[in-house]
């Protein structure tokens, strides 16, 4: 018996966004990603497009940072050298490299913008992959170091943040003067985040270069909040709220790498299995949670999540025949 679906009707989409730029369009990527473009909510393929695929981002830092132990293991080689620790993540999958300045710190050995602008170069010049670019936090440490990056990576299409309600003006700045896409990040509210994107937009920046970061959280620690926070920007994307319409990127690694059930060691809780298992399959299982919830782009630090992810990604991507 033949069975009629029933298909919600949208008027909007998420904006397509193309993060990298090759040799021909002014950089000297060998690759680009293009993310958004979803006309439905995630993987619901009956009632519209989902030309591009979830990706990933895999981190990495400019100076060694005191990570998990079962990361220490994979990268404990590399740490030292952004270049190398790049190189490899590319090797294990990364579609994107997120760098976090982190040294540029006050507190983490405060480097100038010069010599993170040159950390960065030397990422760019070691890989052919997109690069998404952060701060370490510090908004004035951020407000002089991001715009000398900016420069310094000029025709490179960067993704550049944190862009946030204290200093969203000189990163919006840069990126429009050096022709980067900018990082949103707001405090998991709907409407910090729609105001921000506005903000951002009135200063000149064309909502299509915003990508939004809405803040995360990990499995078992407000996940759930999270999803619901992404679940209604999609819902007034597809409405028709432009500034709604950003691809999402969410910091897994950072949050379900430090959440209990990571780091508890099994001498204390004998019955959670395996450590290094149960922290991978956390970050893994917390990346598929989002991107169920219509996120774009997952910082992942573990090649296993990597691996896990995007094969659940790939089988969520095969439209079923109906």
């Amino acid at each position: 018996m033949a069975t009629n679906m029933l298909k919600e009707r949208y008027s909007g989409k998420i904006n397509t966004v193309t993060i990298g730029a090759t040799k021909e369009q002014g950089g000297t990527r060998t690759s680009t990603v293009t993310v958004g473009g979803d006309a439905t909510m995630p993987f619901l393929h009956f009632e519209g497009d989902m030309p591009n695929k979830a990706a990933v981002a895999m981190e990495i830092q400019d100076v060694k940072p005191a990570w998990h132990p079962a990361l220490h293991q994979i990268y404990d080689d590399v740490m030292d050298c952004p270049a190398a620790w790049a190189k490899k993540c590319v090797e294990f999958g990364a579609d994107m490299i997120y760098l976090k300045l982190a040294g540029a710190h006050p507190d983490n050995g405060d480097k100038s913008p010069e010599e993170c602008a040159k950390v960065v170069k030397d990422v760019l010049a070691a890989v052919g992959v997109p690069l998404i670019v952060v701060g370490c936090g510090n908004d004035e440490k951020d407000n002089a170091v991001l715009p000398v990056v900016a420069e310094a990576a000029a025709g490179e299409n960067l993704l550049i943040g944190l862009a946030k309600q204290d200093n969203y003006k000189s990163v919006a700045a840069a990126a429009m003067v050096h022709k980067h896409k900018v990082l949103a990040q707001s405090p998991l509210d709907i409407n910090i985040c729609k105001q921000l994107n506005i903000l951002i937009s009135e200063l000149g920046l064309p909502a299509e270069n915003i990508l939004i970061d809405p803040s995360t959280a990990a499995l078992g620690y407000g996940i759930e909040y999270t999803y619901s926070i992404l679940e209604r920007g999609r819902l007034g994307a597809l409405a028709g709220d432009k500034m709604l319409s950003q691809p999402v990127i969410c910091q897994v690694g950072y949050e379900a790498w430090r959440a209990k059930e990571a780091v508890a060691s099994e001498e204390d809780f004998p019955n959670w299995g395996n450590q290094t298992e149960r922290a991978i399959l956390w970050e893994a299982m917390t990346a598929a949670g989002l991107a169920q919830g219509g996120a774009n782009v997952m910082v992942l630090r573990h090649p296993e999540a990597v691996r896990l992810f995007k094969k659940n990604i790939d089988e969520l991507m095969v439209k079923p025949e109906i």
